[in-house]
């Protein structure tokens, strides 16, 4: 494993590592690093393209018409 030294990092930002990694009770290297690997190794999001091509083919677009009833079409009356 490699080692990473971060520099120049504000005291606000340093007081919020601790402070977080208290409430997970780690230390705050420990909280480091499972925010780098949270960041920067989770599964990237699909895109909308993507998630419209996993949808299964269940049929045709006539298994899904709309059966005429005896209802106005005008749906606020």
């Amino acid at each position: 494993m490699g080692n990473l030294l971060v520099r120049n990092i504000d005291d606000k930002v340093i007081k919020a590592l601790k402070s977080r990694a208290g409430k997970h009770g780690t230390s705050a290297e420990a909280e480091h690093r499972r925010i780098l690997e949270s960041a920067l190794l989770k599964p990237a999001r699909k895109s909308f393209a993507e998630a419209i091509l996993q949808i299964p083919d269940v049929g045709e677009d006539s298994d899904f018409e709309r059966k005429e009833d005896n209802r106005s079409n005008n749906v606020f009356n």
